[in-house]
């Protein structure tokens, strides 16, 4: 059985399409193996790049606020990218470098099989839409809503939002944006239950 430590060995000596020649770090993911939330980005900025983890950057410490806000630990969760490499200058990723590096991020998903995956922004929305064939039309419609499909021989919960860098640089969506965490992630009193839905739990959760 494939484990995320064979994904990312196989990651790390990927050479697949041309980001591997101008990449400093790999950038494969990190958290929880059996997370019930897996955070979706788009693919490594400057800062992930030179310590080859996601989400460390201005955007990583804004994501890391919002959740903890909501009473979620970085260790609780698993979070990662489309892409395992930065695009040059933090451009987007084409299309054809989605295609050959997407599949990691569906073995990664295969092996944690989360209830629920977060996509962080359109172009992670649009791929993992695509993959489970839902209709994307753009994040403005879609973010904070939440879909239903059946993965892994369960129903499992799709919900995009916006990446965390857009809110950063829009801050007119910041209020928007945590709204959307506290609907999705909101706290019990006296329970070990996060989300509306009531079926993720915390086993270290005090609240």
């Amino acid at each position: 059985m494939e484990t995320l430590e064979d994904i990312e060995k196989e990651i790390r000596s990927c050479k697949r399409c041309e980001l591997h020649k101008t990449k400093k770090n790999y950038v494969p993911g990190s958290g929880n193996p059996k997370a019930k939330i897996v955070f979706v980005g788009e693919a490594p900025g400057r800062e992930e790049d030179l310590k080859g983890e996601p989400f460390v950057g201005a955007a990583g410490k804004f994501l890391n606020d919002v959740l903890s806000k909501v009473g979620i630990k970085r260790e609780d969760v698993f979070i990662c990218n489309v892409l395992k490499c930065r695009p040059p200058n933090n451009r987007d990723p084409s299309p054809e470098e989605v295609a050959v590096c997407g599949n990691y991020l569906i073995r990664q998903l295969e092996v944690i099989k989360p209830d629920m995956i977060v996509c962080l922004g359109r172009i992670s929305a649009n791929y993992l839409f695509d993959h489970f064939k839902l209709a994307f039309t753009k994040i403005s419609s879609v973010q904070g809503k939440v879909f239903e499909v059946d993965s892994w021989n369960k129903k499992i919960k799709i919900v995009p939002v916006y990446h965390p860098a857009a809110v950063l640089y829009k801050p007119n969506l910041k209020d928007e944006y945590e709204k959307t965490f506290q609907k999705l992630f909101s706290q019990k009193r006296g329970q070990q239950t996060l989300l509306d839905y009531g079926f993720i739990k915390f086993e270290n959760n005090q609240n």
